[in-house]
């Protein structure tokens, strides 16, 4: 099944924890409005084949940005971000 871009768009979501957990792993201060429309431009602007499904999760690489977004294909929930590094950046 073809992964739906939009509808990831449409229905991202986020937990108190994981803007705590974002702005750790991006060693930022973003406020919770900061990240959700940092992390939507993202998705926004990054080709759909970036965009794949491991199990329950889809992952969306965008090497402009050096970010991994992790999100639950079930809910739409944001888990968790990653810088890339060189080794897994072109995979």
């Amino acid at each position: 099944m073809p992964i739906n871009k939009q509808e990831i768009l449409d229905k991202l979501c986020y937990t108190e924890l994981v803007y705590g957990r974002i702005n750790k792993k991006l060693k930022s201060t973003f406020s919770k409005k900061e990240i959700e429309v940092f992390l939507f431009n993202i998705l926004k602007e990054t080709d759909i084949k970036f965009f794949t499904k491991t199990a329950k999760n889809f992952y969306i690489s965008n090497s402009e940005n050096n970010i991994r977004i992790t999100v639950n294909s079930n809910t739409f929930r944001v888990i968790t971000v990653d810088r890339l590094n060189k080794i897994n950046q072109h995979s």
